[in-house]
């Protein structure tokens, strides 16, 4: 069993693995692309489908005025359009565009493709272990800390 400065420490590890893999991903980006939290409620719209900004607003942990500018530059930019709630005609959703469907592929096409070259030198043993942690960080990105 670790102790508690040991458990900060592997924290700590993890914590910075993480952050320069994200920066890593994010240098692969096209110069000009959408900001990395344009980009999150882009792909979240298209993994998720539509939402209104509010619900954007709380999943991305973001200010209702941060999503509002967010939303709004998607919008002009002709990645995402409003469109009446079903349920509730008081609301609108934010929906991906064909447009932003393409940009969210292409973007990930080209992060998976780098790092899968970068995976190939790997042991088959790392690779699995890599899959493993890349499940269990899902895991600790969905719990509910607050």
């Amino acid at each position: 069993m670790s102790t508690d400065s040991e458990r900060t420490r592997e924290a700590s590890e993890v914590r910075l693995g993480v952050q320069r893999l994200a920066r890593r991903l994010r240098a692969e980006r096209e110069p000009g692309e959408l900001t990395p939290s344009r980009f999150a409620v882009l792909g979240r719209l298209e993994r998720d489908g539509p939402a209104t900004a509010s619900a954007l607003a709380s999943a991305e942990r973001v200010a209702p005025q941060t999503m509002a500018r967010i939303v709004q530059h998607l919008l002009d930019a002709g990645l995402a359009e409003r469109t009446p709630d079903q349920v509730d005609r008081r609301a609108t959703l934010i929906r991906i565009t064909e447009l932003g469907q393409q940009r969210v592929l292409a973007d990930r096409s080209r992060h998976e493709a780098w790092l899968a070259q970068a995976m190939d030198e790997l042991t088959d043993v790392e690779r699995e272990l890599l899959v493993l942690a890349a499940r269990l960080h899902d895991r600790l990105a969905e719990s509910a800390l607050d």
